[in-house]
């Protein structure tokens, strides 16, 4: 009878699951596995001959200056990027946890980014950033900071920054909520004897708020990073293409063009292989560095 009973049980599950299973592994593993195939073979993508040529893609790969360039813009915004959101979602967080009013309504005007489609927070950059008629210039302008204005989607050597601060302003509300939510689950009685002990409201948040809500910090971190390659490539794509000169180019719009473009089929995929790869360590090294005991109270 016990037997019979999870038999059926198993059953239950496999029947559950086995759509899910099916679809991840129709649409993720087969394309991943084609995606290695395909790197060690020169190929347009439309012709109907493939050339295998080994390792030799990825050999050219590393000597190609734009897709170093790319990596390095990447790394930029990862690095960046991460820092100042985390930053600034941990601190709005913890300034909404406090007695001010209406911070229902702030939180609400910090997570509209969030909603945005990627095109439409492109859009609205791309707008501001304008030379002639952009409300950034506009404003410089107005203080009579003209010294200051810029083509800030033009210039090479500060396009990348502007990308940044798009990524940024469409990513930090979200992830505020996200600690809010997990601040606002640690027992007030913590922090009433904190207060009785002499801490005062910067110790409280290092000693007690930070040590308890780690775990999502954690979580939060690594799944930011890996979707900022995938979020760096929609706004670059929306606002600049990698212009100017392909200074404002990121590992995934790279492969890309290869792949799609310059009818580089193989040699687009040997950079998807790497960014792959990249992603994998990445997170891996992300998760190991932020790793701590679990606290519980």
């Amino acid at each position: 009878m016990a037997k019979s009973k999870t038999a059926s049980k198993n059953r239950f599950i496999f029947f559950c699951t086995a759509p899910a299973v099916i679809l991840y592994t129709i649409f993720m593993i087969f394309p991943t596995i084609n995606i290695f195939k395909m790197s060690l073979f020169k190929w347009s993508g439309f012709s109907a001959t493939q050339r295998f040529v080994g390792l030799d893609n990825f050999k050219i790969l590393l000597q190609d200056n734009n897709f170093l360039r790319a990596f390095q813009n990447t790394i930029y915004l990862l690095v960046v990027v991460t820092i100042i959101t985390m930053g600034t979602a941990l601190f709005m967080a913890a300034l909404m946890q406090s007695e001010i009013k209406c911070k229902n309504f702030y939180r609400f005007i910090i997570y509209i980014p969030n909603i945005l489609s990627i095109v439409v927070v492109a859009a609205i950059f791309s707008a501001i950033y304008d030379q002639k008629s952009g409300l950034l210039n506009s404003i410089l302008e107005l203080l009579h900071l003209d010294s200051l204005k810029h083509m800030w989607l033009g210039d090479q050597k500060i396009v990348i920054f502007s990308v940044a601060i798009a990524m940024f302003w469409q990513s930090m509300g979200y992830y505020m909520v996200m600690y809010a939510a997990s601040m606002a689950s640690v027992p007030t009685s913590l922090y009433e004897s904190a207060s009785i002990e002499g801490a005062n409201r910067f110790q409280q948040f290092f000693s007690i708020t930070l040590p308890l809500i780690w775990s999502n910090i954690r979580n939060t971190l690594t799944f930011f990073i890996i979707s900022s390659i995938n979020l760096s490539f929609a706004l670059i794509k929306a606002m600049t293409d990698g212009g100017p000169d392909g200074s404002s180019e990121v590992l995934l719009s790279f492969m890309y063009k290869q792949a799609y473009t310059n009818s580089a089929y193989g040699y687009g995929m040997a950079a998807g292989v790497i960014i792959f790869v990249f992603s994998f360590v990445l997170s891996m090294i992300v998760s190991k560095i932020t790793e701590r005991k679990i606290l519980q109270y």
